[in-house]
């Protein structure tokens, strides 16, 4: 299989014995490697020499002290940004326990930079046995904003960074971005749709983001996100459910429900107290969806062997912010996974 998303640091880690990601010394180095931490020209001999003690054991402890001695203001914070999730990291063992642990908490006390930064590198670890493109497409959806588009009956969700960057510069950089300050529209740059005559030219340019997904009911593309998060509940909770996209919910004892997103959950909610919603919020609703568990006896007693509900939308603004967590914390679960 090719090599897909280097950048997520998932070949700096190690698997554990249940498949999950330990933390590894040079991983916590990558991100001293990150341009807000190297240290620039007018780094002082303090902020140098932590840099480099850091360098050298990424694990070292590092006293409130030592960060103060930092002249800068900005540099003085991004080391107590980083060394506050390096230490989450480090006292988790595992990229998914520190992941899994955050959303435990009544506060989420982590930058969402580093929340998709393990999405990122646990999805890819989870797709690590296959070769579907339009799987490793659609996990995009796990760490990525995406951009949704509905015409005519079809639904095409496209990277929301590489969108803006084509509509601000045409794709050409800080030249295409002179070109649109002079008045001048660049040309249109159109993003493929992958399909599964064209889906294996996703390999190679993985890192570009700048494929489209097709979630129209009964493609490919709303496929594969299906399995994708089928994997991505197993690999945490080790439980098999089975996800089939639905059209409607025709279910007079519909119980249980979870929106992959924020919009989708008070959507979800409003449905099921029968609220009226109004044609304008059902109109960003993308996708629904209905799980099954395999084994019924993992549930709570009074939901055994009933339907889950779920469903993606986009906000008024066409983003769809897919939130993975939601699926680990809300599902009716009979005991703690």
């Amino acid at each position: 299989m090719p090599e897909f998303w280097v950048n997520s640091g998932f070949h700096l880690l190690e698997r554990d014995g249940d498949g999950h990601l330990a933390v590894t010394d040079d991983f916590l180095r990558a991100y001293l490697m990150r341009p807000e931490m190297r240290p620039v020209a007018e780094s002082c001999a303090a902020e140098r020499a932590l840099h480099g003690a850091l360098t050298d054991d990424p694990r070292a402890p590092v006293a409130p002290p030592r960060i103060a001695e930092i002249a800068d203001a900005d540099a003085r914070e991004n080391y107590q940004v980083l060394l506050a999730f390096r230490d989450r990291l480090v006292a988790a063992g595992t990229v998914e326990a520190c992941y899994m642990a955050l959303f435990r908490e009544e506060r989420v006390g982590l930058p969402a930079l580093f929340i998709d930064q393990m999405a990122h590198v646990i999805v890819r670890n989870i797709l690590g046995g296959t070769a579907d493109p339009l799987w490793a497409r659609a996990g995009e959806l796990f760490f990525r904003e995406q951009t949704a588009t509905v015409q005519d009956g079809q639904i095409l969700v496209a990277d929301t960074e590489t969108v803006e960057m084509y509509r601000t510069t045409g794709g050409l950089g800080s030249l295409g971005q002179l070109v649109v300050e002079a008045g001048t529209t660049p040309k249109t740059v159109e993003l493929d749709v992958l399909t599964l005559d064209n889906a294996e030219t996703y390999w190679g340019r993985d890192e570009r983001h700048d494929t489209v997904l097709d979630l129209t009911f009964a493609r490919p593309g709303l496929d594969a996100l299906s399995r994708v998060l089928e994997a991505w509940i197993g690999h945490f909770l080790e439980v098999a459910v089975r996800i089939q996209p639905v059209q409607k919910i025709a279910d007079e004892r519909w119980v249980w429900h979870t929106g992959l997103d924020a919009e989708a959950s008070v959507l979800l909610d409003d449905l099921y107290n029968q609220v009226d919603v109004g044609g304008d919020r059902l109109e960003r609703l993308l996708s629904l969806f209905r799980l099954d568990f395999e084994d019924p006896g993992l549930m709570r007693p009074d939901i055994a062997g009933r339907p889950v509900y779920l469903a993606l939308a986009m906000t008024p603004e066409r983003k769809v912010r897919l939130k993975p967590q939601n699926l680990l914390v809300n599902l009716p679960l009979a005991r703690e996974a």
